[in-house]
């Protein structure tokens, strides 16, 4: 069959298109363009052989010539012998879906998105009926929270199996023993979970009630009303005043800074503290005053509400002018919900509501979140139940069928429904409390706060963490390191001398006006060739720090002393322009830090505006700049630059700043710049590279003229005003490179590197930019410093994606960098081979990834390796990935508090989340096994003892021990000790973060699995028969000695296997078991209905009950000493 398949021709093609690839990827310059419509047509022809084409996922298969094809014949003969049982077991799963969606689709009546015409101020006019814009983050409404909550407790077979026990005992034939043994515990534990769950979603009402019921001004025809955030409606005109949070996604109309523009704060929607430039619709920031909103005839068309928060289309329309206005809106113009008004007060129409805005389509439901031990427990009691079954069966085989045999088969099916034992849900629920308790009480993580009780043992489980980057690994505080000008290099000690280089010439280059521009006098000859005259470090110094202090988008900001007033327009009088009072706005922390340096070094920004800003030099004077062009950062461009005109002497001068990556091929040619870029890198810095040219004013006036006609062109017009931008970027003067260092937070190196030795694979996820990504997975030794990385490179279609992963295929042990763009592409068609690879990587960095996408990729590892996955984040832009992972930790940083109120744990500081999962994460996970399997334990002995019972009794189908005694057995007489074991630790807290490397063996599930669960049901076994046995062997007289000896032998041997099973004694563990054993000698005096009084205070019953009891216990304590000597656990060798 291999024969027959056409490889190679496939082959042929598939070469070429990487040949053509790799040559758009690698060249550099105008002219590679040329190459890429052919190499993209090719890619797309080949998308009808890419099915032949598969991805190779073995090791061997690269070595050989023909690696990507050898697994073809395989799959394919494979597929056909699959095709019959995927045919049946397809059609089935596809009608089950059918009728489930279509159920959903009754149930829900989901309303279907559509783009609307919105009228300013005039809610009426709506054509159809939106959404409320009131926040919901419950679970449950008033009718739905009962059965809600008891489907959660009832889906669990362990509680659904004593519901049915317990409904039993309503039918007189079935009942064996008093309601109250079967109802109690249920009732109890049904109870707890209501209670739990009933103050859980009181504490998300109030919550969700504070946020709703927010006051705004809503701006009418009879002037301003306040409105709770939950009655906005769209179309009305709302006034948003500053660090206000924006109620709902609004077209921006207005301002009342001068510029027609405001900056907001995003973190809570992309996690990107940058603030965001957002610019008034011209049309309304026009009116001389804001009651004119409502004599003009207005409307905004805007497109269907979508998850995408980087994008919006729309158009602004005014009807009453001659001719109608018209203006294209787009993100820029828009205000989203969630987002805080950072400077001026804004007005904008609203557009969507509620379950329409961006951040709540771009947030997933909470899921109820199950353990996986819970998970565990759950397939043990169905394999309890399996042995229920099969004792019941044998029991009446035994008996012969006799009579009604269903009636004696349902009745043995009661008497041993102890093997799986009610109080394992109590024990287990307690235990979980305690732990909440013990972790919100450890002095080592204060302010640590448990939300998800339910979970603890996750911490112990873990394999992936999946952590946001700003404002959780890192403090979001950007600060000025390093500036390099080829020659000299300046760091934060020597910054003195770069403020003494610009007080001392300060009036020689006043009188030249900007000595810096000295050497390209003649500006025509200036673009030929480079300076004759070697520059002095002096010269340089100034150059370089005023193009930093031009080149940026920051603008300073001067609080009012004043309120707003009504019409929010401000007078200049009213603001105070001292040093003191002056802070920076910028879409980037790393401008502001830049500015900031500048000003500490004597250069400061005192003010700007859309056309001009002003300087200020140490000397104190003021120098203007007019700002001609502003070309802005994009994450295709990697730079940004400034055109601007120098007031004083009228020269025009082009900076420009970027990564190295982009500027390198831009600037003349030098032999510092990559090698230096490179040592600030490790040092963990993010690196700028400034550099300028200066124009004539011809030349500045071709070059304008065609770029206005580029930005008027309909067709690829980015592509046409790049094309002129680049036409400058030629022969650049390199001035200098700056590194700027974005702090981490504390002990987060390492706190990771305790996280790798513990086996936990992290990833990190970003909606921040590649370089920034990468630079602080470098920092942060995310990724070690002797490890490659494989830069993902931008995909969008099928071949591409291809291609990429088979070129990552072949590399080995590698950090990936993967943009949440190319990720969709590759998970859209090659979901399974991007998990298996990326699983395989130490470290894997996702950067532009939005909400939506990071949930997602939980879940993706949560579906492709069944392993136990943990999300990280502080942002609002984290909650997704938190409700999505097995286990959420939100952090309470500067982007509020949304996600840390969302996660199921909450730490202040990202270092807390070692000893979190170390210490706290290992002690729940093994003090919940150990707890589990005593308590099965406790059940499986005296349903052992039930079964010798009656078999020895002609199988009749009577209770051993009946009313009190049962209950008291598993509650007052042994379960404190049991319960004590939720203070056993198998290793110090000390030695658990000194070798993170035993958390490993956690996450392997030792402490809980088939292997100690029959060890423990051999135990029960053995103890069992031995108790029951000698009971009845060493009974003389009558039937109710054997209760007595056997039922105080059983006590005896709990409580001494409690201590057999403790690691660790605490003081409390020592008096739960006096205390137990003191509350039943003391009940024997009340027990005479059960037991023989007279006999209990014989010495022939105190020996008996001591032989049956050493008989059962000891050969168990001589078994643990002799494993502990010949094989010691992995904690034994560190402690001892």
């Amino acid at each position: 069959m291999a024969d027959q398949i056409p490889l190679y021709p496939v082959r042929s093609a598939a070469a070429a298109a990487h040949r053509k690839r790799a040559a758009y990827y690698s060249a550099a310059g105008p002219g590679s363009g040329a190459e890429w419509p052919s190499s993209r047509y090719q890619l797309e022809d080949e998308s009808a052989h890419l099915d032949e084409m598969p991805l190779m996922m073995s090791e061997e298969g690269f070595e050989n010539d023909e690696s990507d094809y050898h697994t073809l014949p395989r799959a394919r003969t494979a597929r056909r012998r699959r095709g019959l049982e995927r045919f049946v077991c397809g059609g089935w799963k596809l009608l089950c879906t059918s009728c489930c969606d279509w159920l959903v689709n009754i149930c829900q009546r989901k309303r279907e998105l559509k783009a609307r015409t919105v009228w300013l101020g005039c809610p009426e006019k709506c054509e159809e009926k939106h959404p409320r814009n009131s926040i919901k983050n419950q679970k449950y409404n008033i009718f739905t929270f009962i059965p809600g909550v008891l489907y959660e407790q009832f889906k669990f077979f362990l509680n659904l199996y004593f519901l049915v026990v317990s409904c039993s005992q309503f039918v007189p034939a079935l009942k064996i023993g008093y309601l109250y043994t079967y109802w109690a515990p249920l009732g109890f534990v049904l109870a707890v979970t209501i209670m739990r769950e009933a103050i859980d979603e009181f504490r998300r009402f109030q919550r969700d009630k504070e946020v709703n019921s927010q006051l705004y001004s809503k701006l009418t025809v009879r002037g301003k009303v306040q409105v709770k955030s939950s009655d906005i409606q769209v179309g009305d005109l709302i006034i948003v005043e500053k660090n206000q949070r924006i109620p709902s996604d609004m077209v921006f109309l207005r301002t009342s800074e001068k510029a027609g523009s405001c900056f907001i704060r995003t973190d809570q929607l992309d996690g990107e503290t940058d603030w965001k430039l957002k610019v008034a619709v011209s049309c309304t920031q026009r009116l001389p005053a804001l009651g004119d909103l409502f004599s003009i005839s207005a409307y905004v068309y805007a497109q269907k509400p979508q998850l995408d928060i980087h994008s919006f289309e729309g158009t602004f329309t005014r009807e009453d002018s001659e001719p109608p206005i018209h203006e294209s809106l787009s993100i820029e113009n828009t205000l989203w919900a969630n987002t805080i008004v950072a400077s001026g007060t804004v007005i904008g129409v609203v557009i969507y509501t509620g379950k329409e805005t961006r951040s709540v389509m771009n947030t997933s439901n909470p899921k109820n979140k199950v353990g996986l031990l819970d998970l565990e427990l759950n397939q043990l009691t169905k394999a309890l139940f399996v042995a229920l079954v099969a004792l019941s069966v044998v029991m009446v085989t035994l008996q012969g069928f006799v009579g009604p045999w269903y009636r004696s088969l349902f009745r043995f099916l009661l008497l041993f429904s102890y093997i799986i034992p009610i109080s394992l849900r109590v024990n287990l629920d307690m235990g979980k409390a305690a732990y909440g308790w013990m972790i919100m009480k450890d002095e080592s993580i204060p302010g640590t706060v448990v939300r998800t009780s339910t979970i603890p043992e996750e911490l112990g489980r873990l394999v992936y963490l999946l952590t946001d980057k700003t404002g959780t690994l890192t403090q979001n505080e950007m600060v000025f390191k390093r500036l390099h000008l080829g020659t000299v290099s300046y760091g934060a000690d020597t910054m003195d001398e770069i403020q003494g280089h610009l007080r001392n010439p300060c009036p020689q280059m006043q009188s030249q006006a900007g000595g810096n521009n000295a050497s390209s006098t003649p500006p025509r000859k200036a673009q030929s060739s480079a300076p004759k005259v070697r520059k002095s470090v002096s010269s340089r110094v100034h150059e370089a720090v005023k193009a930093i202090a031009l080149c940026h988008n920051v603008s300073p900001v001067y609080e009012s002393r004043a309120g707003v007033g009504g019409e929010a327009e401000y007078a200049e009088a009213d603001q105070d322009f001292s040093d003191g009072n002056r802070t920076y706005q910028a879409a980037s922390p790393d401008e502001v830090a830049l500015v900031r340096w500048t000003e500490s070094v004597g250069l400061t920004l005192v003010s700007r505006d859309l056309g001009s800003m002003q300087l200020r030099t140490p000397s104190g004077q003021i120098q203007t700049y007019c700002i001609l062009q502003m070309f802005p950062f994009t994450s295709d461009s990697k730079r940004m630059g400034v055109i601007v005109r120098d007031e004083s002497t009228a020269e025009i001068t082009f900076y420009m700043k970027g990564a190295d990556v982009a500027m390198s091929s831009i600037v003349q040619y030098n032999d510092w710049l990559e090698e230096e870029c490179g040592n600030m890198a490790r040092e963990g810095l993010r690196t700028l590279v400034v550099a300028k040219r200066a124009l004539t004013e011809e030349q500045y006036q071709d070059f304008e003229s065609r770029y206005s006609q580029a930005k008027l062109s309909i067709h690829d017009r980015a592509l046409k005003v790049a094309a002129v931008v680049e036409s400058l970027e030629r022969q650049m003067e390199l001035l200098c490179l700056t590194g700027v260092e974005d702090r981490l937070q504390a002990d987060v190196r390492p706190t990771l590197e305790l996280l790798r030795n513990a086996g936990i694979k992290i990833w990190m996820l970003t909606g921040d930019k590649l370089e920034t990504a990468t630079c602080i997975a470098k920092s942060s030794h995310l990724v070690s410093r002797t490890q490659d990385i494989h830069i993902f490179r931008p995909v969008t279609n099928r071949g591409e994606a291809h291609l990429e992963l088979n070129a990552f295929r072949r590399k080995h042990d590698c950090a990936l960098v993967i943009s949440g763009d190319s990720l969709e592409v590759c998970l859209k068609y090659y979901e399974h081979e991007l998990a298996e690879l990326a699983c395989q990587c130490p470290a894997v960095v996702c950067c532009r990834c939005s909400p939506t996408q990071k949930a997602r990729i939980a879940k993706l590892l949560q579906h492709h390796t069944g392993k136990r996955t943990c999300a990280v984040g502080d942002g609002g832009n984290d909650v997704s990935m938190i409700q999505a992972a097995d286990c959420g930790i939100g952090i309470e940083g500067k982007e509020g508090r949304q996600a840390s109120l969302a996660a199921d744990f909450s730490v202040t500081q990202f270092r807390h989340i070692g000893r979190l999962l170390m210490v706290h994460g290992r002690s729940s996970y093994k003090r919940s096994a150990a707890l589990g399997q005593f308590v099965m334990h406790r059940g499986l002995i005296i349903s052992t003892m039930q079964a010798v019972f009656s078999s020895v009794f002609y199988f009749a189908s009577v209770p051993l021990y009946q009313g009190f005694l049962m209950v008291g057995y598993a509650t007052i007489y042994t379960m404190f000790p049991v319960f004590s074991l939720v203070l056993d630790q198998d290793v110090k807290p000390e030695t658990a973060m000194l070798y993170p490397e035993l958390y490993k063996d956690l996450t392997k599930g030792r402490s809980l699995s088939f292997k100690t669960f029959l060890v423990w049901v051999l135990i029960s076994i053995y103890q069992g028969g031995i108790l029951m046995y000698g009971a009845l062997l060493l009974f003389e007289s009558e039937f109710v000695h054997v209760l007595a000896i056997s039922f105080t032998a059983l006590i005896l041997t709990e409580l001494l296997m409690v201590a057999l099973t403790i690691r660790t004694w605490h003081w409390l563990m020592a008096v739960a078991e006096v205390l137990s054993l003191g509350c039943y000698v003391a009940s024997l005096a009340f027990l005479n209905e059960y037991f023989d009084v007279a006999f209990i205070t014989t010495v022939t019953f105190v020996w008996k009950v001591s032989a049956i009891t050493m008989v059962s216990c000891l050969p168990l304590y001589v078994l643990k000493y002799l494993k502990r000597k010949l094989s010691p656990p992995s904690y034994t060798k560190l402690t001892s």
